[in-house]
């Protein structure tokens, strides 16, 4: 019989945590032969990365995952062997009286945000004893060795580097997005949260030594993008030119062409986690929009990832990196340090690469769940 996991997903960020979650029901379920629940309350934020689905349905089958419409008057239904709490979402109590009772207890994870932070290395795996006997399970993503890794389907090096070596499936997918490469022209995609600090990367975009070819996929940026262009609306269909920089706006696709758009470009802006990590599957130097945090506490974070990222470059080119990273989610102004990332473009571009094929010797996420629930039972 197959080991029955429910994760629980309470959408927070429009498609992070959504996108995460259906990520790991999706690999738990095609690779691991899993029966996999998906808990989702907006299906509405799901609807996007899997166009098929339907938004209204209280049940129904995609891609081998039974999705749920998580209600707000929950109805009892059998615990899972393994429930996974995402990012820190409050399970229904009804569901926690339920694993009270249970015959054969549930190993409940706490699956937590994805971080290069030190102490993540000694908290994961920590057991956490309630006061009615419960045990939940701290599981935290990560980087190095001890953590839980990173999602990352078997096969998904191998699909990327099979895209890099056919020119014309590459053309063909931009094409059936709208866009026409040209030879030269650097393509760069923008997914990030709202930024005052877009303006003068644009403007040092527009009037670079290299051309450039900006995709906006639908998002919050977009409002900053056509304030700069001095525009009201981007339809999908067109571009703007200013100077040096083409802009053009890209519909919000699916997750399996989003990773082929990331493999697509030259550079990849990307935002909150999902994206965060795709793009560096892609292998190509990325700039991070991390969420903002109350206290700021944000930016230990992102100090943290940049200061494990840029180990192995040289120091011009780790400088340049980290203070385009730091310029970016300041909202401060981005000309000097854009064009600091330019002298050492070809560094950076290897250097993606190597931590791409560092990062896949480690086991991924799901994987490491697995192996977790294996040696607990």
């Amino acid at each position: 019989m197959k080991v029955s996991w429910d994760i629980f997903c309470s959408v927070v960020d429009n498609y992070g945590d959504i996108g995460v979650t259906w990520r790991l029901a999706r690999q738990l379920a095609a690779e691991h032969d899993m029966a996999v629940r998906l808990w989702v309350d907006d299906l509405q934020a799901f609807v996007p990365l899997c166009p098929e689905a339907d938004a209204t349905a209280r049940q129904q089958w995609q891609q081998g995952v039974d999705v749920r419409q998580w209600p707000q008057e929950w109805a009892a239904v059998a615990v899972a062997d393994v429930v996974v709490e995402a990012f820190g979402c409050k399970l229904p109590e009804p569901y926690l009286r339920d694993m009270k009772e249970r015959v054969s207890p549930a190993l409940w994870i706490n699956l937590e945000y994805l971080s290069a932070e030190d102490w993540v290395v000694g908290c994961h795996g920590l057991p956490s004893l309630r006061p009615d006997g419960l045990k939940r399970m701290f599981f935290f993503p990560g980087f190095e060795t001890g953590t839980g890794g990173l999602l990352r389907e078997g096969d998904l090096l191998a699909r990327r580097l099979a895209f890099e070596r056919d020119p014309r499936v590459r053309h063909a997918f931009l094409q059936a997005l709208g866009v026409n490469p040209v030879p030269g022209v650097r393509l760069i995609t923008l997914f990030a949260y709202e930024n005052t600090a877009l303006a003068s990367w644009l403007t040092a975009l527009s009037r670079g030594d290299h051309p450039t070819h900006l995709l906006v996929p639908q998002g919050r940026i977009m409002a900053d993008v056509l304030r700069w262009l001095d525009v009201q609306a981007l339809p999908l269909t067109t571009v703007e030119q200013r100077g040096r920089l083409t802009v053009q706006a890209l519909p919000f696709v699916r997750q399996e062409d989003y990773d082929r758009l990331l493999w697509s470009c030259d550079f990849n802006a990307v935002r909150g986690e999902d994206s965060f990590v795709r793009a560096q599957w892609a292998g190509r130097p990325l700039l991070w929009h991390i969420y903002e945090q109350e206290e700021n506490a944000h930016w230990v974070k992102l100090k943290a990832f940049l200061a494990l990222y840029v180990k192995g470059l040289s120091p011009a080119a780790a400088q340049g990196f980290t203070d385009l990273w730091l310029a970016w989610n300041a909202g401060a102004d981005m000309t000097k340090s854009w064009n600091d990332v330019q002298e050492h473009w070809v560094e950076l571009s290897a250097h993606a690469e190597r931590w791409c094929l560092q990062q896949a010797n480690q086991a991924d996420l799901a994987q490491a769940l697995v192996l977790f629930y294996r040696n607990w039972i």
